[in-house]
C-alpha cells in the first residue's frame, strides 16, 4: 500500500535507537523526509547510515536535549530549514527509571515529567504552526501501561497516562484545522530498553534473563516479543494520508497481551 508519505516531512523524537528509529526508518522507507534525534552524536550519525539504506526520502540528524524547551525550539526551527515545513510528528522518548513510590525521590519525578510529558507539550507547540498549515499528524508514544500498570515502573504508568489526556484533548481541539492526533502504546517489543528492563527483573528477582522472557511470553497470547519493524508499520500508517479518519484513539501493538478493553 502506497502510505502516500513521499516528500512529508516528519520529525521523530528520540530517533538513534529503539521504535523511534523502527519508526523513522520506515517513513524513511516510504518516501518521507526525516529527521532524527538524540542527544547521542554516535548513534546519531550510525542510525542515519543505517536508515539511508533503503530510504526513499531524505535523512538527517540533529542533536537535542529534550527535556531544555530552548533545544526543542532550535531543533525544530532546523527542521524546517532542512526539509521544509513539518508535515508529521511523531513524539517519543526513552522511558523514565524504574521503582516503587518510596524509592523515588522528588527529583526523579521532576525529571520523568520533564522527560515523559512535558517534551511532548513543548514540541507540539513549537511544530503546530506547520501542522496547521499542512493538515499534519500527531503521533505520541506512550506505552502498553496506559491500559495495564507495568509493575515496577509508576513513573512510566503515571506520565503515558497524561500523553493519553493529551492526545485525546488536542484531537478535539484540532480537529477544525484537519489535524489527526493518536496515541500508540509498544506491549514487549524487542528492543534495548526491553534488554534492560528485563535484565533488571531478573536480577531483583534471582532468575537468568531467559526465565524472565521466557515467564513474560506466557502471557502473551501471539507467544513471542514483537519486533520494532512490526510496531513501526502500524505507526507509519496513523500518520499517513492513508488514515484519513482516525483521531483521538489508542492503539497498542502488544501481541494481545494486556487484558483491559
Amino acid at each position: 500500500m502506497d502510505l502516500k508519505l513521499s516528500g512529508k516531512t516528519a520529525l521523530v523524537l528520540a530517533s538513534s535507537s529503539g521504535l523511534g528509529k523502527a519508526i523513522a526508518n520506515e517513513l524513511a522507507r516510504e518516501g518521507a523526509n526525516v529527521m532524527l534525534t538524540s542527544r547521542n552524536k554516535a548513534k546519531l550519525e550510525q542510525a542515519k547510515k543505517e536508515i539511508e539504506v533503503n530510504a526513499q526520502g531524505k535523512v538527517a540528524y540533529m542533536i537535542s536535549d529534550l527535556t531544555d524547551a530552548k533545544s526543542i525550539e532550535l531543533l525544530v526551527e532546523n527542521t524546517r530549514k532542512t526539509f521544509g515545513q513539518i508535515n508529521i510528528l511523531v513524539n517519543n522518548t526513552g522511558g523514565p527509571t524504574g521503582g516503587s513510590l518510596e524509592q523515588l525521590s522528588d527529583w526523579d519525578w521532576q525529571e520523568a515529567f520533564n522527560l515523559t510529558l512535558l517534551s511532548y507539550v513543548r514540541t507540539i507547540k513549537a511544530v503546530l504552526p506547520d501542522l496547521k498549515e499542512t493538515n499534519g499528524r500527531i503521533l505520541n508514544n506512550a506505552s502498553s501501561s496506559i491500559n495495564q500498570p507495568v509493575d515496577g515502573l509508576i513513573l512510566s504508568n503515571v506520565f503515558r497516562m497524561g500523553i493519553l489526556g493529551l492526545s485525546k484533548s488536542l484531537s478535539q481541539d484540532l480537529a477544525k484545522d484537519g489535524i489527526l492526533v493518536n496515541t500508540i502504546g509498544a506491549g514487549r517489543i524487542d528492543t534495548d530498553r526491553l534488554v534492560e528492563l528485563d535484565s533488571k527483573r531478573a536480577e531483583r528477582e534471582g532468575k537468568t534473563v531467559e526465565e524472565v522472557k521466557a515467564s513474560v511470553v506466557d502471557t502473551i497470547p501471539l507467544g513471542r516479543y514483537g519486533q520494532p519493524e512490526e510496531f513501526a508499520k502500524i505507526a507509519a500508517f496513523l500518520v499517513s494520508d492513508v488514515n484519513t479518519y482516525i483521531t483521538g484513539q489508542q492503539l497498542l501493538v502488544d501481541g494481545g497481551m494486556t487484558k483491559g478493553y
